[in-house]
């Protein structure tokens, strides 16, 4: 699989890029709402997004070695 495949992107970008979206936003919700626990769902789907970048670096460095 190369990094340029949009296989890759959907499973490496996409998919998880969704649910780290899906957790910002119930924490913006959360906290709009005066809930204790958005915070926690806000720094969550922070700290996913930056997982995903970093295995997106990752990953396509490893796959370009490997060509």
């Amino acid at each position: 699989m190369k990094p340029s495949d949009p296989q890759f992107l959907y499973l490496i970008l996409v998919l998880p890029g969704l649910f780290g979206l899906a957790l910002v936003g119930d924490g913006i919700n959360k906290i709009i709402h005066d809930d204790s626990g958005g915070y926690i769902s806000l720094i969550f789907g922070v700290i996913f997004f930056a997982v995903i970048i970093f295995a997106y670096f990752f990953f396509s460095t490893y796959l370009l070695g490997q060509t």
